[in-house]
């Protein structure tokens, strides 16, 4: 009997959603079949078999799971033919050494398990092991920390007894857990520069039927970030400590992208390496896998900086948050016409426009250093042409 494990995905999430049995219980399955798709924060993550075999589901669909915990069996002909016990039911909390719960500690003698994850909550928010023994539950996971964390509702509001709660995604959920980490840990400063994109939006008109790929404002501005990653290897650097940062050797950008299935970031690795043509194939690739569903977890792992669009037109300014482990995140705009002054009769032209801004970690980076990164952006928008030049 060979066991079907849940793998570790990524090293956010402490548990994972088992969405679907693709494979039947009682399936016959060959080595490389698909058997479940497991959802993350970010991504749903195909689940293959290792081996061939008759399939046994251990686990429900629709059921959490947690990284090595055993949610199948795949039956060997040897195993089919000697009749065998039930399967034990999988254990919602993994035996850690010694005989521990992994990630948590029992009770003194109530039996109530914290995972860890539950427990550095609880150490950031300030609350004690009362408050959550007094949940009643035998598990106490980091969502039950954070649900104490909320503001009770109002007594004295009007109640709503035919409304119906409404469940966030999992991918909404770890927005939110984002979020909140970022206002809590990251002490951010916000500078914002006008730079007129008049002659960059003409390129891209240029370019797109040259090189056969969209060319807009966000793949030559991710082009402009990465050329800036040896001159300013401060802003792309990974806090590791009070005082002590970790230096990139390359840029690897995320961008922002919303096509109605939730927010997901995906990262476009070596940016500083790459040239524009393969910046744009590989931006719009990631369009495509968001909107098909298709992102998976390598693709949205590894940034070192962070580029939000905001691409509505009524969309003058916004303000992003800078990820946890990163130091700065930019905020595209949508360009608005603007007069200007310009030689002529008339003495003015209409020219395009953008709001580029940067939020930064004022632990690690100052004023002056994002004026100075603004700066060189914006002359790189502004004559665009160098842009295009494949890397050196």
């Amino acid at each position: 009997m060979n066991a079907v494990v849940v793998p570790k995905i990524n090293s956010n999430d402490a548990r994972y959603l088992l969405v679907e049995w693709v494979a039947a219980d009682g399936a016959t399955v060959e080595p490389g079949d698909v058997l479940a798709l497991i959802e993350t924060s970010k991504t749903v993550e195909e689940l293959a078999a290792e081996c061939g075999g008759v399939l046994r589901h251990r686990v429900a669909a629709g059921a959490e799971c947690l990284p090595g915990q055993t949610i199948a069996d795949l039956a060997t002909p040897a195993d089919l033919a000697t009749p065998a016990d039930p399967a034990p039911p999988a254990d919602p909390v993994a035996p850690a050494a010694g005989g521990a719960p992994a990630g948590g500690a029992d009770g003194p003698g109530d039996g109530v398990v914290i995972t860890a994850p539950a427990r550095r909550l609880m150490d950031e928010l300030g609350i004690g092991e009362d408050a959550v023994r007094a949940l009643g539950r035998k598990v106490i996971r980091r969502d039950d920390v954070a649900a104490l964390a909320q503001p009770a509702p109002d007594p004295t509001a009007p109640s709503e007894p035919d409304a119906e709660e409404i469940v966030l995604p999992v991918s909404q959920r770890r927005v939110a857990d984002v979020v909140a980490r970022a206002h809590r840990e990251v002490p951010a400063a916000y500078t914002v520069v006008k730079v007129d994109v008049e002659e960059a939006l003409r390129l891209g008109r240029e370019l797109t039927p040259a090189l056969r790929t969209l060319i807009g404002l966000p793949e030559l501005l991710v082009k402009a970030v990465a050329g800036l990653a040896g001159r300013f290897e401060l802003l792309f650097a990974r806090p590791v400590g009070p005082g002590r940062v970790r230096r990139a050797s390359t840029a690897h950008i995320g961008v922002t992208m919303d096509v109605g299935k939730g927010l997901f970031v995906p990262v476009v690795h070596d940016a500083t390496g790459r040239t524009l043509r393969e910046i744009s194939r590989t931006l719009m690739a990631y369009r495509v896998a968001a909107l098909r569903g298709g992102l998976r977890e390598e693709d949205l792992s590894g940034g070192n900086v962070t580029l939000t669009l905001h691409n509505e037109s009524t969309v003058t300014l916004a303000v992003p948050i800078v990820f946890p482990g990163q130091l700065c995140a930019l905020a595209l705009a949508a360009p608005q016409q603007e007069l200007v002054p310009a030689e002529g009769p008339a003495g003015f032209a209409v020219r395009h426009t953008v709001h580029l801004g940067l939020a930064y970690d004022h632990r690690y980076v100052n004023g002056h250093d994002a004026i100075v990164f603004l700066d060189a952006l914006r002359a790189a928008l502004e004559a665009p042409a160098g842009l295009a030049a494949d890397p050196t």
